[in-house]
């Protein structure tokens, strides 16, 4: 086993998005503008129900996949293709924007609480003007790794014997919620050529005897196969994201991701003429 090393810590931002909500920003901040084929990760959790229920009101997107993950609270979801839902606490959903949806996110506390993480994730120049798509999963979908050692909820990807639900073809995505003891560690295999983090948020960990406090993203090498964790005194708790690069051009304006600068004035122009959404999403 060959560990990687740290290339990069991001300390997050507070950052505030649709109708005024903070959320803590770590991807997509001028000290990362994005790490192939992640765009953006947004931390966002609060018990002042002030600072979010003004939610992200109705909102466009095209040329990219929104994974959103409820870690306490929930969020309900409608969009101009027929989808909606209220993501529960331990939930994910993945929503392939593609051609162009418009979508509205409603963040609401369960027991005081509300907090989750939710990631962009590129799609390739022959998919972003594909038709959109949807995945949602509640937290019993989720398996859970809670033997002997590290606490892992696998949403995508592998951890041992456990698969999640989440499939992502063109990144073969993986993404692990891991919870560590006071001192306990953790590793765990990353496919050569895959690109990959970890933000910790809660406690604080190490990873190459370099410390890793709370809201910290850690972006690994890629000289190594794998990832290996020293939780801090009061334990740690992260994610962990990877997936394989695709190695094209972004251009990005707001919430719209594409490979030139034609195609982005072609989706400003389409969503001021309201064609932006030009597919419904299949039925699931």
């Amino acid at each position: 086993m060959n560990p990687r090393r740290l290339d990069k810590i991001i300390r997050a931002n507070a950052v505030r998005e649709g109708a005024g909500v903070t959320v803590h920003r770590t991807l997509g901040t001028p000290a990362l503008r994005n790490l192939d084929p992640f765009l953006m990760l947004d931390h966002f959790g609060s018990d002042n129900p002030d600072e979010y229920i003004a939610g992200f009101p109705e909102h466009p997107h095209r040329g990219f996949i929104t994974l959103t993950y409820m870690i306490d609270g929930h969020m309900l979801h409608r969009d101009s293709v027929g989808n909606r839902g209220d993501l529960k606490a331990g939930g994910v959903q993945w929503m392939k924007a593609a051609s162009g949806i418009i979508h509205s996110e409603m963040p609401q506390q369960s027991a005081g609480l509300m907090r989750g993480f939710q990631l962009w994730i590129n799609l390739p120049a022959r998919e972003k003007m594909s038709p959109p798509a949807y995945q949602e999963h509640p937290a019993e979908a989720i398996p859970v790794h809670t033997g002997n050692g590290p606490r892992v909820k696998v949403l995508a990807g592998r951890y041992g014997e456990l698969s999640g639900p989440i499939d992502d073809p063109h990144t073969h995505l993986q993404y692990l919620d891991v919870t560590l003891d006071s001192g306990e560690g953790f590793s765990h295999t990353l496919p050569a050529g895959q690109q990959a983090f970890l933000y910790v948020f809660e406690g604080d960990a190490s990873v190459a005897a370099t410390a890793l406090p709370r809201h910290t993203l850690a972006v690994l090498d890629d000289d190594g196969d794998s990832l290996v964790v020293q939780a801090g005194a009061d334990g740690a708790r992260f994610i962990l994201v990877a997936g394989q690069p695709l190695g094209e051009p972004i251009r990005q304006h707001g919430p719209f991701v594409m490979n030139t600068q034609a195609e982005i004035d072609q989706a400003l122009a389409d969503y001021r003429d309201g064609v932006l959404v030009q597919e419904s999403a299949p039925a699931s």
